[in-house]
């Protein structure tokens, strides 16, 4: 079990400069050469333009049997009477009693707790929290039970409405007096452990974060809690995390830290997710896969892109955030190609096992070698990896309505992840992606 704290570890940090230094040769095997570009001198012009912002501030309590350090964390504070923010689903597969052992004698469950959390829901948490006269907060679940518990905290002594407080409102309210808050992942796909944002469905139908990167006092990732987690919501937020993964390092913001960890996690998550989903009691893949998750999730403070953008206009309609991640994610690689200059040859490598060629040798991993050919470009292996996992291909096995998509689209130019897209968007390119995803 290792503690994480504030920073990532110095031997994650130092592999931004072999990314750095490494990449130069992916202009060789890249499908799309940028004007003869090397990746050296395409770095080299972009850091000369832009101010990096780095900045990691959630400690990470990590390993088999992390849950235990509960008992420490709240006796710190004296914290006698906790508010657990959970799921039915999370209750009724006997994580919470894994966890129960570690709490003061008195707690109380919140499970209200839906696939996409709402405002209604932090509303009527916060209201839960106040009359329980509980004096914390913990957070177990996957992200629609994390970003809940934040929601929760920033409500209990700040005045709603939540939306106030929305990265989507004109001018978001500060928030302060947050109770304190432990979050426990059950699953390895959003990261919203150590995300800076709660993301929630506001009583106005927007889907949109809140950007929240000081109020979780620290995420205890324990894979032991995702070890009963079934094979289908394995594959589902394994394919969420890929798409932090991808969409961060394909983001145009300069964070050489942050690209070096997201290349981390995509190996890992692209090694050991389909072990994962074939064996669950696996600890080792379960290991990587929560790490991987995690390190995503550190890495997307470079912002998202185009596939939250429209997965956030999509869940506010109810549908599972990972499984729509993984339908979109090839399209849009496509779509975004042609922007993304010699990171298409680094995602390449990364994709296909190739990656020592980059320095990016970080684990084991298993060779693909060019034994297939499609497999070198990533959105043909986003595709072959769904359907390897059994995931659905196109929105329409997911239910989504055709005459939905225009809305969908338009709704996606105005998300915030839209901003960090390589490509600049427009709302026929999204419908484009859409239609082509349906």
């Amino acid at each position: 079990m290792g503690l994480i704290k504030h920073r990532p570890p110095l031997s994650i940090c130092s592999r931004a400069a072999v990314l750095a230094s490494n990449l130069s040769a992916c202009a060789a095997i890249q499908a799309a050469p940028f004007s003869g570009s090397t990746m050296t001198q395409l770095v080299a012009h972009e850091i000369t333009q832009h101010i990096a912002r780095i900045n990691y501030m959630v400690p990470v309590i990590f390993g088999f049997g992390a849950r235990a350090s509960l008992t420490h964390e709240l006796a710190a504070l004296n914290a006698l009477n906790p508010f657990i923010v959970s799921t039915r689903e999370v209750v009724g597969a006997g994580l919470l009693e894994k966890v129960t052992p570690y709490l003061p004698k008195h707690f109380n469950i919140f499970l209200d707790t839906e696939l996409n959390p709402t405002e209604a829901a932090a509303s009527r948490g916060a209201l839960a929290y106040r009359d329980g006269r509980h004096d914390c907060i913990l957070g177990l679940g996957g992200g629609a039970a994390m970003d809940l518990a934040k929601a929760i905290a920033i409500l209990v002594h700040n005045p709603a409405p939540l939306w106030h407080y929305s990265n989507r409102h004109s001018s978001p309210k500060p928030y302060q007096d947050i109770p304190p808050l432990w979050l426990l992942p059950t699953t390895a796909g959003t990261g919203s452990e150590v995300g800076r944002s709660a993301v929630i469905v506001f009583d106005n139908g927007i889907k949109a974060g809140i950007r929240c990167p000081d109020i979780t006092r620290a995420a205890i990732c324990d894979p032991e809690l995702s070890l009963s987690l079934p094979p289908r919501m394995t594959a589902a937020t394994g394919l969420d995390a890929i798409s932090h993964a991808i969409e961060t390092f394909c983001s145009p913001a300069i964070n050489p830290p942050a690209d070096a960890i997201a290349t981390d996690a995509l190996q890992r998550l692209l090694t050991y997710l389909p072990n994962a989903v074939a064996d669950g009691s696996d600890r080792v893949a379960r290991w990587h896969c929560l790490m991987g998750s995690m390190q995503a999730a550190l890495a997307f403070q470079k912002g998202l892109g185009a596939v939250h953008a429209m997965a956030h206009s999509l869940g506010a309609l109810g549908f599972h955030h990972g499984s729509l991640n993984a339908i979109l994610l090839p399209h849009v690689l496509r779509m975004n190609q042609s922007s993304l200059g010699c990171k298409w040859g680094a995602l390449s490598a990364l994709c296909t096992g190739d990656a020592a060629a980059y320095g990016l040798d970080i684990i084991p991993y298993r060779s693909a070698r060019r034994r297939h050919v499609d497999l070198l470009d990533p959105a043909n292996r986003i595709e072959a990896l769904n359907e390897q996992l059994g995931l659905p291909q196109r929105l329409s096995e997911l239910g989504v309505d055709y005459k939905d998509l225009e809305s969908i689209s338009n709704a996606s130019v105005h998300d915030q992840a839209n901003r960090s897209n390589p490509k600049t968007m427009s709302a026929l390119d999204y419908l484009e992606i859409l239609k082509q995803a349906y």
